[in-house]
């Protein structure tokens, strides 16, 4: 890229020599600032309520408890198995595993973004003055805007998914990627794939759309395709035989429980999808000139097609659209370093005014996927008690509050269950005004998890239960159960923070 930097009459040339004189400094600069701001990131926001639970799940399913049966786990066991890792190499070395699990997941960006790079150095499908601008920006996106998302599922394989969507920019050029491109490519949609169903259906979608780009079928069966479909298969047989209970013991929760979502108006409320419009409107207003060129349209078929996933979903949650934007954001920046706006010559005026576009998305999106229920409010009266690696129990429906409490206090979880999800379904029911046959279709499930909740403090005897009255009445959903209220007259609440009751166990 040429700069004209004698248009200020020769003021800049002190900036010209000290630029020649030190080549690196303006290359690495933003990518150091890049990783400074990734780790502080992690040390600011509080660790991802599932990723903590599901290292929890990890580390008793290597203890020898039964996924599905033992533990409590709504998604397949990919969820559980990613994480697995990271729990064996922290304790082979004696440090917390969520410390493994982020220095691995930066080594993971880092090759994801080498390779997808590598893959593009002699493309057509993006120009050299784009190639290190859009690798530091989509690294940002990586590392820095998860915020409290990072680490979640769909950043794991939004990360795993983007060596295949440089390899589909080279196919929606009409160039062969080489055959290493191709395996990375496959192992990484493969792997992405056996997270979620829904990923399959939106990567069928981005495929249809190049296949039609290119006017044929013949790319289904590309060899990253074919990878993809051996891993997958492999996948689900491995799921068959060596965790039946998914099927016979998850299903029916899946099927009658965690079905119940949010309806289309809802959802169309939440942050993200404003945010994907404007993100949306401001590429295609960038490339009104010239037009959306093959690689912006793979970017942003990508994002369109996982906001379908994140509408199917019907939660709302912040994670589950952490695709959809990430792909819109790739696309937006994308759109930038390939406008004249970034040329030798272009106004001061019209480059400012990409900034502020710029800051205007990615600030928002920031607190978007920063918004979570943090309980690190609790940390200092759980201090106060005096115990030792407490067994902690909570009566809540929001997994926010015991996770990733229980672990920042040192604590131990008791439940089999990430928290009382199918009696919180059963209020959101009840709220969202179901009709009776919801109502009672959800009834069976609820007592039971009121028997496996008895059954749990008999088993466990918690030394520290936390009824949260914060996010709704649990304490009245407690002393409603006859057992449980019986079970909680051995225990003395101590204290009380934001609503959240902290229950002691009495010494015997």
């Amino acid at each position: 890229m040429t700069t004209n930097l004698d248009a200020d009459g020769g003021q800049l040339q002190p900036l010209r020599k000290a630029m020649l004189r030190w080549p690196a400094v303006p290359v690495w600069a933003p990518l150091l600032l890049l990783v400074a701001a990734s780790i502080l990131m992690r040390h600011l926001v509080a660790a991802n309520t599932d990723v903590s639970w599901l290292l929890i799940a990890g580390e008793r399913w290597l203890d020898g408890q039964r996924l599905y049966s033992e533990i409590m786990e709504t998604n397949p066991p990919m969820a559980v198995l990613v994480y697995v890792p990271a729990i064996l190499i922290a304790r082979g070395i004696g440090v917390p595993a969520e410390l493994v699990l982020e220095v691995l997941l930066f080594m993971a960006i880092a090759s994801s973004l080498a390779v997808s790079m590598l893959m593009l150095r002699d493309s057509a499908a993006l120009a050299p003055r784009q190639r290190w601008p859009l690798a530091l920006v989509t690294f940002g996106i990586l590392a820095v805007l998860p915020a409290q998302c990072f680490g979640q599922r769909e950043h794991i394989a939004v990360i795993e998914l983007v060596p295949v969507l440089a390899v589909l920019a080279l196919r929606i050029h009409r160039e062969t990627p080489p055959l290493w491109a191709s395996a990375v490519a496959g192992a990484g949609l493969g792997l992405a794939l056996c997270f979620k169903p829904h990923f399959a259906l939106a990567m069928l979608c981005v495929l249809g759309v190049v296949a039609v780009h290119l006017r044929s079928a013949r790319l289904l069966l590309a060899p990253e395709n074919l990878i993809a479909a051996l891993l997958v298969s492999l996948y689900s047989l491995c799921t068959l035989l060596l965790f039946p209970e998914f099927f016979s013991d998850m299903w029916p929760v899946l099927r009658d429980v965690y079905s119940i979502g949010m309806p289309l108006p809802t959802m169309m409320t939440k942050p993200a999808i404003p945010l994907y419009v404007l993100t949306l409107v401001a590429t295609l207003l960038l490339k009104r000139s010239s037009g959306v060129t093959p690689t912006l349209m793979l970017l942003l078929s990508a994002s369109a097609a996982f906001l379908m996933v994140y509408l199917l979903q019907r939660k709302g949650w912040p994670y589950h659209s952490y695709p959809m934007l990430a792909f819109a954001l790739v696309g937006f920046f994308y759109a930038v370093t390939a406008a004249p706006s970034v040329q030798a010559g272009a106004p001061a005026r019209r480059g400012l005014a990409t900034w502020v576009v710029c800051a205007a998305l990615l600030v928002p999106a920031l607190v978007w996927f920063n918004r979570a229920l943090d309980a690190r409010f609790l940390q200092p009266a759980i201090a106060r008690l005096g115990i030792a690696h407490p067994t902690i129990m909570v009566v809540s429906g929001d997994p926010g509050i015991p996770h990733p409490l229980t672990r920042a206090v040192g604590g131990v979880w008791a439940s089999r269950e990430q928290c009382l999800l199918a009696s919180s379904y059963e209020e959101f029911a009840r709220d969202s005004g179901a009709d009776a046959h919801v109502l009672a279709r959800l009834d069976p499930y609820t007592e039971r998890e009121r028997r496996w909740l008895a059954d749990d403090i008999r088993r466990s005897r918690p030394s520290i239960v936390l009824v949260d009255n914060l996010t709704g009445d649990w304490g009245q959903w407690l002393h409603a159960s006859p057992e449980l209220d019986r079970l909680m007259q051995s225990y003395r609440r101590t204290e009380t923070v934001q609503d959240i009751d902290i229950y002691v166990r009495e010494p015997e």
